[in-house]
């Protein structure tokens, strides 16, 4: 489990095809006690480090992790945010982040406004369900606070710490991001679908 508050910006060094996977290899610092077989999320997506060494440490993608994430297009050279597993005496500072992609959403908008910065995010309107104002969501990894919402778009504002400590300082329009949208309000629904099912069925209440 993850907090979506990003400890550091890694960067692409290395990228490898095998016959089932893709290694990775992110050159990062800050991370002395990551060991091999540790999750880390790695622009919102929960990865398992395979080696790890003073500069860095490498990975292995499945065919899975590359169609459903943006890591599937990670170049060397890329920028990454990097955050380690919560440990569990640790503070929750931001919010519940597991690593699970629910989809890919594009920057459709990124300007300033006055001290701060406006993000606009493009997503699947069907998600919209899931999606609260002042609510939580991670977007590749940081967690950041909903500020307005419209069909198929949604707005955060990035203090300048944000900007300065993770990947954003590099994001442009039409960039994709990863989606992670906040577990529970993933639960609520499915508890809830059930129910609104059966009220909406006339032959369920014969």
């Amino acid at each position: 489990m993850f907090t979506g508050i990003i400890e550091g910006v890694g960067e692409i060094a290395d990228v490898r095809d095998t016959e089932a996977f893709r290694r990775i290899r992110v050159r990062a610092a800050g991370i002395d006690d990551l060991k091999a077989g540790s999750s880390i999320s790695t622009n919102g997506v929960c990865i398992t480090a395979r080696e790890v060494s003073g500069d860095g440490f490498s990975a292995d993608l499945s065919r899975e992790t590359l169609a459903r994430t943006t890591l599937g297009g990670l170049r060397i050279g890329a920028h990454v945010n990097i955050e380690r597993a919560l440990r569990a005496d640790g503070r929750l500072d931001g919010h519940i982040v597991q690593g699970h992609v629910d989809g890919i959403g594009e920057v459709l908008d990124f300007e300033r406004s006055g001290d701060d910065w406006n993000l606009v995010i493009g997503c699947d309107p069907a998600n919209a369900s899931r999606l609260a104002w002042k609510g939580s969501i991670a977007v590749d990894g940081i967690s950041l606070t909903i500020a307005s919402l419209a069909r198929g778009r949604f707005s955060a504002a990035i203090i300048p710490f944000t900007l300065e400590h993770t990947t954003l300082r590099y994001s442009r329009p039409g960039d994709a991001v990863n989606l992670e949208f906040d577990v529970l309000a993933k639960y609520v629904e499915r508890l809830v679908t059930p129910y609104l099912e059966r009220i909406q069925d006339p032959s369920s209440r014969q």
